[in-house]
Formats: C-alpha cells, structure tokens, sequence
C-alpha cells in the first residue's frame, strides 16, 4: 500500500510557499509605487485579483485582503488629497495617507514574514 498524502501535502506546501512568495513581491511592488508613479501599485492589485483564488481558505488571503485595501483606500485618499490640494487641507490629506500606505506595508510585511495572517479571527 502506498501513501499518497506526502505528495499532497508536499503540493500544498508548495502552493502555500508560493502564495506567501507572491505576497512578498505584491507587498514590493507597492514599496516600488512610491518610487516609480503608482504603476507597480497597480500591477499587484491586478496580482491580488488574479490569483485570489489559488490563496482562498489559507492564511495568505488575509494578506490578499489586506493589500487590496491598502491599494484602493490609499487610491481614494489620494485622489481626494490630490483635488483639495489647493484648498491646503489636502497636503495634510496626502501626508497622511502616505505615512498610512507606509505603515500597511510595513505591518503587512513583517506578518508576512513570520507567517502570520492579518487578521486574528
């Protein structure tokens, strides 16, 4: 009789590697947003939707979660600093949102890297 749960376990051990894998570059790819326009911001919220669903019941999707509101939050405080900017209110908007952007990432990051999840349930 053979055990066929080793190579199952070792492929979902593989899936979940490779899922917190692309957390990390999704996590580096927001740090790259800031230096580079937003676009790389833009290709790890599409990597987020993507492949949501290869990471769906794991602890990785807490981080999926996690950067998906990090992008578009950051994108509607962004957007609204951006128009009150010549009200002055928006400068405070955008310094803000920036140190908010920041600390996501940071926090998100280190959970990731002690293979925690975002969220406690």
């Amino acid at each position: 009789m053979t055990d066929t749960s080793t190579p199952y376990h070792a492929n979902a051990a593989d899936n979940l590697r490779s899922a917190r894998n692309l957390a990390l570059v999704v996590y580096a790819l927001q740090v790259a947003g800031f230096f580079l326009g937003g676009v790389p911001s833009v290709i790890g919220v599409i990597i987020n939707y993507v492949k949501r669903g290869d990471v769906q019941g794991t602890w990785v999707e807490s981080h999926f979660r996690w950067q998906i509101r990090t992008f578009w939050f950051g994108l509607l405080w962004g957007v609204i600093g951006a128009i009150l900017v010549f009200a002055y209110v928006g400068v405070v908007i955008l310094a803000v949102n920036t140190v908010w952007i920041i600390y996501r990432i940071v926090k998100g990051w280190l959970r990731l890297n002690d293979n925690q999840p975002m969220y406690q349930n």
